[in-house]
């Protein structure tokens, strides 16, 4: 997002948190759906999009323009948080996009963290994605643009009913959709990093050759917390494939420590000579 866009897109967020600080999970859980179908119709509707951050109109016209619209088809809530988001300077429809859909996403994790389950919920997107990365089969299908997000979805759905919250598995759709217009895994990651940011942490993927015991992982998130002057995460993976050492990759910073990547980075010196 452009600086005017990012502006209102925190001024919103400060709405929705005062509101999820006076509400029921639930509630909020379903004001963040309800956001979130708001932003599929302006993604379905590009001109709508276009027309509701057209800075020719005032914030009010804009507003008006898109509440009446949704009049009677969304909550009292979510109608006033769209129209705090949509009445301010956006820089383009594509940054209201995604301001919007960011929006509903940040109500969902609201809505975790008031039931106090946000860690959970956290450490299930993450799990998920590596029983996806896991499995070629899986992950091609779920990554399939061409095939419907829906019958996408229920796959997802099938296999976490029962094993996750209901916030994980809506998450998990969300990253179905293409959250941001990232891939699955992309979509995925990113919203384990939302989930740590609204607890005022970072994520660090690390993967292992052997998983680490449950001390080492603590002195490594003790060691990266102290670096970045910000508690981490570890979110661990396991790939026998890097034979030995670690990467670390904590937003665009990535330590690779691998033998593999000491073994490639030797054997392309010698081809080299």
């Amino acid at each position: 997002m452009q600086a005017a866009s990012r502006e209102s897109y925190a001024a919103a967020a400060e709405r929705l948190d005062a509101y999820a600080r006076g509400a029921e999970p639930t509630a909020v859980a379903s004001t963040g759906d309800e956001l979130l179908a708001v932003g599929r119709l302006l993604r379905d509707q590009p001109r709508l999009r276009r027309a509701v951050s057209d800075p020719a109109r005032t914030g009010a016209d804009r507003a008006a323009m898109l509440t009446d619209l949704l009049s009677g088809k969304i909550g009292s809530d979510a109608n006033e948080l769209v129209r705090a988001l949509v009445s301010g300077r956006w820089s383009t429809s594509v940054d209201l996009l995604e301001g919007i859909e960011r929006l509903g996403v940040e109500a969902l994790l609201a809505s975790a963290d008031a039931a106090d389950e946000l860690g959970e919920v956290e450490d299930e997107l993450f799990r998920f994605g590596q029983v996806v990365s896991g499995d070629p089969r899986l992950a091609s299908v779920l990554a399939d643009v061409i095939a419907p997000a829906r019958q996408r979805a229920e796959l997802a759905r099938n296999l976490l009913e029962g094993k996750a919250r209901p916030v994980t598995i809506r998450l998990v759709e969300v990253a179905l959709a293409g959250f941001g217009g990232r891939s699955f895994d992309g979509a995925l990651s990113r919203l384990v990093e939302l989930a740590a940011a609204r607890r005022d942490q970072q994520v660090a993927y690390v993967t292992v050759a052997a998983a680490l015991s449950e001390a080492e992982e603590q002195r490594l998130g003790a060691r990266l917390s102290a670096l970045y002057g910000r508690e981490v995460t570890v979110m661990q993976a396991v790939d026998p494939a890097i034979l030995g050492g670690m990467s670390v990759r904590i937003g665009a910073d990535l330590y690779d420590g691998t033998v593999l990547r000491r073994l490639t980075e030797t054997r392309n010196a010698l081809t080299k000579r």
